[in-house]
């Protein structure tokens, strides 16, 4: 174990000295796994009977990172999947930074910030909006590290299967959602002519618009065709053609007709739900913005293997993450709104007392309220100490002291 690790081992001691990991529900139905500071594999299909015994096991064996099953089993400690006897599992979503465009780039509370806006956005319009579950049906965690948790703790969802976990992911992320659903054709005899053997009648095929009483998506898309509208009505050809990248290679004098159309029937659109008094093309250039553009910028964020899984093992609240040492914390839906990990997942066990480090790279890091600039060969207190190393942006200790490391 490097002095790093035993740093770290010596700041979450105390931690799990004084504080007990918050109990799942039927905790006694989970398998828990483990990782440690001094091991590379995970200790797992481990169970406990009792929450003293689960303090006592991490107060001595001090894990790095500590989980638990979202499923229950009637034998949790069983060495085999097979025989721990699958019973059900909470549905979950976790929205992880690692997925966010330019995420390398981003300082950790930018990062946290914008995943947090996005984990509030899964659960106003999906979980607690579309999907109908109450908040407090919908428990959330933040990780410990970059991301937070849903956790649907509803019976109805406990025995819903992989593939219908699956549904619940593409109704969220829009998956095969067909475009002529949400904005059907509606057909209308124009004219009649008389000819030879019969009538010919000619029909005209517009487009209609959801409703503004409509539900789930076409709700959404009523409200998303509402922004591209506006856009059409507000915005230069060029700034469309940047905004929408399904129409980048449409010339500009089409784009301008089509602005004048939709400019002119602004209003109507919506009044009417009904695309009938615009041209062809606009119609089928707003519709093609709504599928290839609108959809995906509509759409949740979720992790689709983890949500589809019926076996997984997730954060348990409570523990502290190896990577940084903040406290896997519950949260409500109120909370989520202003959480800031740097202020409220730093565990209080940690002291001011100063520590040494070698900071890889100018460091800008507020903590606990205190602003830290950062740079080499520095001192820093515990509490913060533990999240650089924790995090690789320095080590413990004077780089002379330290050979190896490298800048």
């Amino acid at each position: 174990m490097d002095r790093d690790s035993r740093f770290l081992l010596k700041c979450f001691r105390k931690y799990y000295k004084e504080n007990t990991p918050m109990l799942p529900d039927r905790f006694t139905r989970r398998e828990f796994g483990f990782m440690f500071f001094d091991r590379n594999m995970m200790q797992r299909h481990m169970g406990f009977a009792n929450a003293e015994d689960l303090r006592r096991f991490m107060a001595s064996n001090v894990p790095a990172h500590s989980y638990y099953s979202t499923a229950y089993y009637r034998k949790p400690s069983a060495p085999t999947m097979e025989e721990k006897e699958w019973l059900g599992a909470e549905l979950i979503f976790d929205l992880d930074a690692d997925h966010l465009v330019g995420a390398e780039n981003m300082t950790y509370p930018v990062m946290m910030r914008q995943i947090r806006s996005e984990m509030m956005g899964l659960c106003d319009s999906f979980l607690m909006g579309d999907l109908g579950f109450d908040e407090k049906d919908v428990h959330l965690t933040f990780s410990g590290g970059r991301g937070y948790h849903a956790h649907v703790m509803m019976k109805d969802v406990l025995t819903l299967g992989s593939h219908e976990r699956r549904e619940v992911v593409d109704y969220v992320l829009g998956s095969g959602l067909d475009i002529d659903w949400v904005f059907p054709y509606n057909q209308v005899a124009t004219s009649r002519m008389a000819v030879s053997g019969g009538v010919r009648t000619n029909v005209a095929r517009d487009r209609l618009v959801p409703s503004e009483d409509s539900g789930g998506w076409k709700r959404r898309m009523r409200r998303g065709l509402m922004d591209v509208v506006n856009d059409f009505c507000d915005t230069d050809a060029k700034s469309l053609r940047s905004n929408y990248p399904c129409i980048k290679k449409t010339q500009y004098s089409t784009l301008e007709k089509v602005q004048e159309d939709v400019r002119r029937s602004r209003k109507v659109i919506f009044e009417k739900n009904t695309m009938a008094t615009m041209g062809k093309t606009a119609q089928e250039m707003l519709v093609k913005i709504m599928d290839e553009d609108m959809r995906a910028r509509l759409s949740g964020e979720v992790d689709a293997p983890v949500t589809s899984d019926v076996k997984r093992l997730i954060r348990l609240p409570g523990s502290i993450h190896g990577k940084g040492g903040l406290r896997v914390t519950p949260l409500t839906r109120d909370e989520l709104t202003c959480f800031e990990p740097l202020d409220l997942a730093v565990p209080n066990e940690y002291s001011d007392d100063p520590v040494e480090v070698t900071v890889k790279k100018p460091v800008d890091l507020t903590i606990k309220g205190e602003r830290f600039v950062l740079e080499g060969e520095t001192e820093v207190p515990e509490f913060a100490a533990v999240f650089l190393i924790g995090r690789r942006f320095a080590q413990l200790g004077k780089a002379s002291d330290t050979p190896e490391i490298s800048f």
